[in-house]
């Protein structure tokens, strides 16, 4: 028997005979509580202390494995899911490096087709604003040739405006009729003498 245990069987003996006494110097009547008869004090202590040592093995060789194997399986457990959580950590932070660079990409793919087509926007309006100006200078082209032609054909109905106009004015105020060759002689000779 290991020495706690005789040291606690020593200790409930000297407890049970100071019980005792104390019931004896009190007087010897005939009641009070079976526990504490004092004759029954020795099998009682007897049978206290098999029961401890027989709950103490069975806690020792039976609960407290089980229980110590819970705990390491729980343990065991508990390792296993911080490493899980670790390892889904790693693939979370690798997730969401590949998002963040995948989202710069696109950023500047959207970038780069934006100015592709600001680029090409710039191009057309250019190629319009062209087409456009040059429609422009050939109508202005065509204007000045219309301008001039009609210019010139004013110019040259001015003479034979002038000469009819001259023919009207010389029959009206003279007696002698004048002809139209005759006035128009007379026109060149004066427009040369100038």
């Amino acid at each position: 028997m290991p020495a706690a245990m005789t040291a606690l069987v020593a200790a409930a003996i000297e407890v049970g005979t100071d019980v005792k006494e104390a019931f004896d110097a009190e007087g010897a009547s005939g009641g009070g509580l079976p526990q504490l008869h004092a004759p029954d004090f020795a099998p009682q202590l007897f049978w206290l202390a098999l029961t401890f040592a027989l709950l103490y093995w069975i806690m020792a060789k039976i609960a407290l494995p089980r229980i110590g194997e819970v705990i390491e399986e729980r343990r065991d457990r508990i390792q296993r899911d911080l490493a899980a959580a670790e390892r889904l950590k790693g693939e979370t932070d690798a997730a969401l490096q590949a998002y963040e660079k995948a989202l710069s990409d696109a950023r500047a793919n959207a970038s780069s087709i934006a100015r592709q087509t600001r680029d090409s926007l710039s191009a057309e309006v250019e190629k319009e604003r062209k087409a456009v100006e040059d429609q422009l200078a050939r109508k202005l082209a065509d204007a000045e040739s219309a301008i001039n032609e009609t210019k010139t054909k004013a110019l040259s109905s001015v003479k034979e405006i002038a000469s009819d106009t001259a023919v009207a004015i010389v029959n009206t105020l003279s007696s002698v009729p004048a002809s139209k060759d005759e006035v128009e002689r007379a026109l060149t000779a004066s427009g040369a003498n100038k």
